[in-house]
C-alpha cells in the first residue's frame, strides 16, 4: 500500500487545486525574440504585486492563473530588454511577447520590486545554466568555443585532464551522465578524443546541467543530465554567421521557409589542420566534421512541428594502414500541441546511433561496432493554477547493441568474418512531477518515476556453474574468467531479465527573507546501461552493455542541502550546497580484464558500490562591466567491490577477498579540491577581455611500489588501487575580443578573438610512466604532457 501513497497524494492535490480556481483567469502565450521569432526558454513572467510568476518552458510557452483584477506584468530575460505592461484580467487571455536584445537603444524599465528574488523561491536546486554568449567568451584550447569545456568551470564538474573526453559530475563516472541534444541521447560528446565537443555553439539555444534534484521526467543515468536545445531558425529574415579558426571553421545559415510561419537552420563545422601535415612529411590524418539541421513549422496557435538532426564524424588515421572512424547521428520529430491555455503537450519520435569503425589494413580486417536506439516520448505540462504545476508523461526506448563485427578488408586477408553476439533491450518509464507553492515562504517539488528495463533475448548465452561467470582463487587471491558449462540459444523473442524500479524525487525551498533561502532535495535514479572502460577517460572504442542476467542496474540515492542568497539586489549571488551520493551495483573489473572484442564480458565484471560526498560553493557577479564567478568544490569519490558470498566447494569455504581486499578506494575521477574562476570585462564597445583559472587535485593513479627479476627481466609490481596521484593540475587562460567600430555601418559584422591557453606554459601531467634508463640501468619516471602555451586567433562573422 505504501507504494501508492505518492500517486494518490498527487491526484488529490491536482483535483483539489481545481476548486481553488473560482474567480481566477489564465494568462498564457509564447515569448520569442523579435528579430527572429526564435522562442526563448526560461523567460520570467512576474506579477510583482502578488510576488508570483512563472517561466517559459522548452518551447517558449507560459501559463499563469491569477485572481480577477488589474496587474503590472514584468517580462525579463538575461540579455534582453524588460517589458512592463499593465493588464486587466476579466477573462482568460493569451498574450504573446517579442523581446529585443539589450544592445538596442530602448527606454530602460525601472521596477521597484526585484523579480530576481523569485529564483531563490523555486524548489529546483543543483542546476547550472550557461548562456551561449557566456560560453563564447570563455577562453579554450585553440580558440574554439566549447560547451563541455565551459561546464568544467562550474562547481562539482571535472574531467580526466587535458585532451580527455567527457566530464565527471559530483564524483560520478562519464557514463553516468545523460547527454541530450534536442531530447536525443548522445553517447559520445567529444571530437578528436576530447579536444572539442560535438556541440556547435552557433546552433545552440539553451543549456542546463542538472547535478541533483533531477526532475522525474529525466532518467536512465545516475550522475547528471546535460540538456541542450538547438535553435529553431529565423522565420523573419535570412541570417548567416560563422567563424574561421586556427584548426576549424564553422558556418550557420538560417531563414524563413514561410515568413513568420516556418524556418530552417543548417550549420556545419570542419577541422582542417590535417591538410598541413604533408608539408611536414607526416602521412597521418586527424579531423572531424559535423552538421546540425532543424526545420520548424507553426501550423496554428495550438500546433507546432519540428524536425531536427545532428550528424558528426571523426577520422583518425596513420597512413592508409590504420583508419579510425566514429561519431553520432540523431534525428527527432516533435509535435507541440496546446490542449488549452493550461495544458501543453509534446510528442517526440527520436532515433540515435553511435558508430565506431576501425580499418586495419596491415592485419587485413575491418571492425564495426555501435549502439542504436529508437525512442518515443510524450510529455504534458499542466499549469493547474498559480500555486500548482504538474508534469507527466511516458517514454519508451528500444536499444540495439553491436559489440563488434570483424570483416576481412580484402580478398587476400586471412581473417574470418565474425559477429560478436548482439544484445537488445527495451526501457520504459512513466512519470509525474509536481511543483507546488505551499505558503508565501515554502515551495516544494515532488514526483515519481516508474522505470522498467527488459533485457531481450540474443543468439547465444553462456551458462556458468553456480551462476558465477567470475571465479575466485583463494590461494592466489585473484579472480579469473569462469569457463561456461553450457551455451543456450534463447533467441530474440525470449526475455533474459526484467527490472522494475520506483524512483521518487523530492525538493523544497524555504525563503528566509527577501534575499535568501535554504533548499533541500532527495533523488532516486536507476541506470540500466554500462560503459565498459578501464581507463580514467573514455575512448571511442569503449563499448556500452545493458543490464541483464549477470549485470545489475545501478541505483542512486542522492541527498543535497543548500543555502542561496542574492546580494545588492541581485548584483551578486551566492550558492552553496552539500551533497551525499550512494550508488549500488557500480561495476568494476578484475585485474587483467580484457574489454575489447570480448564476447563474454560478464567474465571480467564484478558488481560493487560507490559513494561521493562534498561541498560546492559558487559566487557570481551578475551585473556591470565586470562579470563572472568563483567556484570551489571540496569532495570525495570512492568505490568498493567486496567479495561475494562464499561458495562451498568440496567442504572448503572459498572466502573471497574482493577488489582491493574489499576496502574503499579512490575512483579515477576523485578530485579533493577543485577551484575555477571566470571573469569577463567589457572595456568599451570595441574591446572585451576574458580569463579563466583552474586548479584541481591530481587524479588518482597507480605507480609501481617495487620490482622483481624474472628470467632476466625487471618486472614492476603495484600496490592497492588508485593509492597515488598525479601532480596537481592548474592553468590560466586569457582572451581578448576586438569588435571594429566600422561594424555598425556594414551588413557583415565581424570580430577578432585572440586567446592564449595555458598562459604560464605549465606542463600538466596527463600521465606518468616508469622505464629503465638504458645508460644507467636505473628506473626513472617520465611525465607525458599534452599542451604547453597555445596562442590562437579566431575570426567570427555574422550577416
Amino acid at each position: 500500500m505504501k507504494e501508492y501513497t505518492t500517486p494518490i497524494l498527487i491526484l488529490f492535490l491536482f483535483f483539489s487545486s481545481l476548486s481553488w480556481s473560482q474567480q481566477k483567469y489564465t494568462l498564457s502565450g509564447t515569448i520569442s525574440e523579435i528579430s527572429s521569432n526564435e522562442t526563448l526558454i526560461g523567460v520570467t513572467i512576474a506579477i510583482p504585486a502578488l510576488n508570483t510568476g512563472v517561466t517559459t518552458n522548452e518551447y517558449g510557452f507560459y501559463s499563469i492563473t491569477l485572481p480577477e483584477g488589474t496587474y503590472k506584468v514584468l517580462i525579463s530575460y538575461l540579455g534582453f530588454k524588460d517589458i512592463l505592461q499593465e493588464i486587466t484580467l476579466t477573462e482568460n487571455k493569451r498574450l504573446d511577447y517579442l523581446l529585443e536584445e539589450e544592445a538596442e537603444e530602448l527606454e530602460e524599465v525601472v521596477v521597484t520590486e526585484n523579480v530576481e528574488k523569485m529564483d531563490i523561491r523555486k524548489p529546483q536546486m543543483s542546476v547550472n545554466t550557461l548562456s551561449v554568449g557566456t560560453i563564447k567568451k570563455i577562453p579554450v584550447i585553440l580558440g574554439e568555443a566549447d560547451v563541455i569545456k565551459s561546464i568544467l568551470l562550474l562547481p562539482g564538474v571535472t574531467n580526466a585532464g587535458e585532451g580527455a573526453s567527457g566530464f565527471n559530475v559530483r564524483g560520478g563516472a562519464v557514463d553516468q551522465n545523460l547527454i541530450l541534444l534536442d531530447e536525443a541521447i548522445i553517447f559520445n560528446s567529444s571530437h578528436l578524443f576530447g579536444f572539442f565537443s560535438v556541440f556547435n555553439p552557433d546552433a545552440i539555444k539553451d543549456i542546463k546541467l542538472y547535478k541533483g534534484g533531477i526532475p522525474a521526467r529525466y532518467g536512465g543515468r545516475v550522475s547528471s543530465v546535460l540538456d541542450i536545445f538547438q535553435k529553431e531558425g529565423n522565420s523573419k529574415e535570412f541570417k548567416m554567421n560563422g567563424g574561421i579558426g586556427a584548426v576549424a571553421s564553422r558556418l550557420l545559415l538560417e531563414g524563413p521557409i514561410k515568413k513568420d510561419k516556418a524556418a530552417f537552420l543548417i550549420g556545419g563545422r570542419a577541422s582542417y589542420a590535417h591538410l598541413f601535415l604533408p608539408l611536414f612529411d607526416i602521412d597521418n590524418t586527424a579531423y572531424f566534421y559535423d552538421l546540425n539541421t532543424k526545420l520548424n513549422y507553426r501550423l496554428n496557435e495550438k500546433n507546432n512541428i519540428f524536425l531536427s538532426g545532428y550528424f558528426g564524424r571523426d577520422v583518425f588515421g596513420i597512413s592508409d594502414s590504420f583508419v579510425n572512424t566514429y561519431g553520432n547521428a540523431v534525428g527527432n520529430f516533435r509535435w507541440n500541441h496546446l490542449f488549452s491555455d493550461k495544458l501543453f503537450s509534446n510528442l517526440s519520435i527520436i532515433y540515435s546511433d553511435y558508430y565506431y569503425g576501425l580499418k586495419l589494413d596491415f592485419v587485413g580486417f575491418n571492425w564495426n561496432s555501435g549502439i542504436r536506439n529508437f525512442n518515443i516520448k510524450y510529455d504534458l505540462k499542466h499549469y493547474a493554477n498559480d500555486k500548482l504545476q504538474i508534469n507527466y508523461g511516458v517514454n519508451n526506448v528500444y536499444y540495439q547493441f553491436n559489440p563488434g563485427k570483424i570483416e576481412p578488408s580484402n580478398s587476400e586477408s586471412g581473417i574470418v568474418e565474425e559477429q560478436l553476439i548482439q544484445k537488445y533491450a527495451n526501457e520504459f518509464a512513466g512519470y509525474i512531477d509536481v511543483e507546488q507553492k505551499i505558503t508565501e515562504n515554502l515551495s516544494i517539488g515532488y514526483g515519481l518515476r516508474l522505470s522498467q528495463f527488459i533485457r531481450l533475448g540474443q543468439d547465444e548465452l553462456n551458462v556458468y556453474a553456480n551462476n558465477l561467470p567470475v571465479e575466485f582463487n583463494p590461494f592466489q587471491l585473484i579472480y579469473t574468467e569462469a569457463k561456461p558449462i553450457d551455451v543456450i540459444k534463447p533467441g530474440r523473442r525470449k526475455t533474459l531479465s526484467t527490472f522494475y524500479n520506483l524512483e521518487p524525487r523530492a525538493s523544497m525551498s524555504y525563503t528566509l527573507n527577501e534575499s535568501s533561502s535554504i533548499k533541500a532535495s532527495y533523488t532516486r535514479l536507476s541506470q540500466y546501461l554500462h560503459l565498459l572502460s578501464n581507463t580514467s577517460s573514455p575512448t571511442p572504442l569503449d563499448v556500452w552493455t545493458p543490464s541483464g542476467p549477470f549485470i545489475k542496474p545501478q541505483l542512486l540515492d542522492q541527498y543535497a542541502f543548500g543555502y542561496f542568497k542574492n546580494i545588492k539586489d541581485g548584483q551578486f549571488s551566492v550558492e552553496s550546497e552539500v551533497f551525499y551520493k550512494d550508488v549500488q551495483n557500480r561495476i568494476d573489473y578484475i585485474d587483467g580484464a580484457n574489454l575489447i572484442a570480448n564476447n563474454a564480458i560478464e567474465q571480467v565484471i564484478l558488481n560493487g558500490e560507490a559513494r561521493a560526498y562534498g561541498l560546492e560553493f559558487l559566487l557570481r557577479k551578475n551585473e556591470g562591466k565586470l562579470q563572472g564567478w568563483l567556484a570551489y568544490t571540496l569532495s570525495k569519490s570512492e568505490q568498493r567491490t567486496p567479495g561475494r558470498a562464499p561458495v562451498i566447494d568440496n567442504g572448503r569455504s572459498n572466502l573471497e577477498s574482493g577488489i582491493n581486499f574489499g576496502n574503499w578506494y579512490n575512483t579515477p575521477y576523485d578530485k579533493t579540491h577543485d577551484i575555477s574562476m571566470f571573469l569577463s570585462y567589457d572595456l568599451n564597445k570595441k574591446w572585451s577581455f576574458s580569463s579563466n583559472f583552474t586548479y584541481q587535485t591530481g587524479q588518482p593513479t597507480n605507480y609501481p611500489i617495487g620490482q622483481f627479476e624474472f628470467q632476466g627481466l625487471t618486472v614492476p609490481y603495484y600496490g592497492l588501487r588508485n593509492i597515488q596521484r598525479l601532480p596537481a593540475y592548474n592553468r590560466l587562460d586569457l582572451s581578448a575580443t576586438l569588435t571594429p567600430k566600422k561594424n555598425s555601418n556594414k551588413k557583415i559584422k565581424g570580430e577578432w578573438v585572440f586567446s592564449i591557453y595555458n598562459l604560464y606554459n605549465r606542463r600538466n601531467a596527463a600521465s606518468i610512466n616508469f622505464r629503465r634508463n638504458d645508460d644507467t640501468g636505473a628506473n626513472e619516471a617520465v611525465r607525458t604532457s599534452i599542451f604547453g602555451i597555445v596562442p590562437a586567433v579566431t575570426y567570427n562573422f555574422k550577416f
